[in-house]
């Protein structure tokens, strides 16, 4: 890709509230849609020989993208290809990063693949996944990841095992990067069992029954605290008394303490990120717990302020 293609396509000024679960978010100053890996990794490769500085954006879920929005290059994965290979009972599944966690969980389900009903409504793409080791009811993508593919910053593309990727509760050797230097996840291959259709279909149903009852619907972040050792987010949120707290157009979801929504439709970054704060404050006060973020703040962000709130873009 030479730079006259990079600038016809590249949209400048984009505002990433349009590509964010959240519908938050500042301008990106380019952003280009990518439809497949060599796509991805022509873009990313010229973008490296410019200077650009860039990170990738999939589902816009778990992350929090400043009211100033994101300088360079944004780009946008939506690299959706999924092989299937079944040899006896066993699968190896090799989907790209851009893929839909819940369309890779159905189409796994028609095809009596049994691992991926956790993921039946998550939201996310199999890149973020494996980045923060994406998980729900129990489990998790590292649970059957046999490889990924990733390119680190100016290198070619690689393997990487599960043992090179050290998974952790939401995490992994890659979240350790800040965004704007993080190795890209091109695609990752899963290994899965073959199970009664009907089985998978009733356990994905539970899934789903349990998430609508206990997680609020509309335009929300995600999981915005990992769960502390021993304990649980939004029970030491709600036992400091602000669930249903709102700050601008933002609200501490009512159903569920450690899911912050969009409450207003026009919820800034600002009030989301003082809600944050105030979360954090409020638990580590009452509670001696240092609240660590799940989500990511991507962008431009003020410093951290003098009184302890959580350090912009330090949970990476």
């Amino acid at each position: 890709m030479d730079i006259r293609e990079l600038q016809a396509r590249a949209r400048r000024n984009e505002p990433l509230a349009k590509h964010t679960t959240a519908r938050i978010g500042g301008p990106a100053d380019l952003l280009i849609e990518v439809q497949s890996v060599e796509e991805l990794v022509a873009v990313a490769q010229r973008a490296d020989e410019m200077g650009l500085p860039y990170l990738v954006l999939g589902g816009g879920a778990n992350v929090l993208v400043s009211d100033a929005g994101v300088r360079g290059l944004v780009i946008l994965n939506r690299a959706k290809e999924v092989k299937f290979e079944v040899r006896g009972v066993k699968a190896r599944v090799e989907a790209n990063a851009g893929v839909m966690l819940a369309t890779l969980a159905r189409d796994c389900i028609e095809r009596g693949l049994a691992g991926f009903e956790w993921a039946i409504n998550v939201p996310g793409t199999v890149g973020g996944a494996v980045v923060g080791n994406a998980g729900a009811h129990g489990m998790d993508i590292a649970a059957n990841l046999n490889l990924a593919r990733v390119m680190r910053r100016g290198c070619a593309p690689e393997y990487w095992t599960p043992r090179q990727l050290q998974f952790g509760y939401r995490t992994s050797a890659l979240k350790r990067y800040a965004p704007a230097d993080r190795p890209l996840v091109l695609s990752a291959t899963f290994d899965l069992k073959l199970d009664y259709r009907p089985n998978l279909e009733r356990r994905a149903s539970e899934f789903i029954a349990k998430r609508r009852a206990t997680q609020p619907a509309g335009a929300s972040i995600g999981s915005m605290f990992k769960n502390p050792p021993g304990d649980y987010a939004g029970r030491l949120i709600e036992a400091c008394g602000l669930k249903g707290k709102r700050i601008g157009g933002a609200m501490i979801s009512e159903k569920h303490a450690n899911f912050f929504v969009n409450v207003s439709g026009d919820a800034s970054a600002s009030d989301v990120k003082a809600l944050i704060d105030l979360a954090h404050t409020e638990v580590l006060k009452r509670f001696g717990v240092d609240l660590e973020l799940e989500i990511e703040l991507l962008g431009e962000w003020p410093a951290e302020a003098p009184d302890g709130r959580l350090r912009a873009g330090g949970m990476t």
